[in-house]
């Protein structure tokens, strides 16, 4: 009995080591077949779209800058030295040269938003200066209004902790993971829905059930930060802005984003 378990654990572990990595051709197939092939062709139209546009406009990157781009991710993603880089291009499964070459259409996606947003960004803010007021939220997503109607019932009789409920019952992955905790969202990154109901509401309290197409919500609002016009604001509307004007070219004259 211990010389069979032995073979098949040896059998076992031949067939692990024999199991070759996916090649790009198979990658591609299984793109297609799991149908997020369309999903993947859109984010390459979208930097060809962005090159294209930069190419037009003559916005260009120098090398200095490309470089700056370049230390700035590995510093992000601690890649100090030489060795760390390395074998994170090799997790990854690309050369050198492709990730440079995606440092080089991210720095210049940055420069045609400020070339595009850059001047408008100021009176953006100033026009809705409420809607970047940030709040630190906990939510419970679920798909039917009954159960949603039973958690906020839960709720309101104190019976169970919002994080309990969150990890028990949240459909969302980011709220079930952190028992229901999304973070620090700009209200104007809330669904239409979400935001309306959250503009006025105090801290500590919970709001819903909301419909949006993702289900039922319920929320609660754990802090209120005032708005301020700072760089990550001023990222935000740029991004904002941004995305606006992709969804128009392809309302206007049909380009796929």
């Amino acid at each position: 009995m211990v010389l069979i378990n032995q073979s098949q654990k040896q059998q076992e572990k031949s067939l692990l080591i024999q199991v070759p990595s996916a090649n790009d051709i198979e990658i591609l197939a299984y793109l297609r077949r799991s149908a997020k092939f369309a999903e993947i062709a859109a984010l390459a139209e979208r930097d060809v779209l962005i090159l294209t546009m930069c190419e037009q406009l003559g916005i260009t990157a120098s090398d200095e800058e490309w470089q700056a781009t370049g230390d700035a991710f590995r510093r992000e993603h601690q890649l100090f030295g030489t060795m760390e880089t390395l074998a994170w291009l090799e997790k990854q499964r690309i050369r050198a040269e492709e990730w440079s070459q995606g440092m080089r259409v991210a720095l210049l996606e940055r420069k045609l938003k400020e070339y595009l947003f850059g001047l408008s960004v100021d009176r953006a803010y100033m026009i809705n200066r409420d809607n970047y007021r940030r709040v630190a939220l906990s939510q419970i997503v679920v798909v039917d209004l009954s159960t949603a109607q039973k958690i906020v019932q839960i709720l309101q009789q104190g019976s169970a902790t919002f994080c309990a409920l969150a990890l028990a019952h949240s459909n969302s992955k980011l709220s079930s993971e952190n028992g229901g905790f999304q973070g620090i969202r700009y209200l104007v990154e809330l669904y239409p829905e979400i935001a309306a109901h959250v503009t006025n509401s105090q801290e500590g309290e919970v709001i819903g059930p909301i419909q949006t197409n993702l289900g039922y919500h319920i929320l609660r609002i754990e802090k209120w930060f005032p708005s301020e016009f700072n760089k990550s604001t001023r990222e935000t509307i740029m991004d904002m802005l941004f995305q606006m004007w992709l969804k128009n070219l392809h309302h206007d004259f049909g380009i796929e984003i």
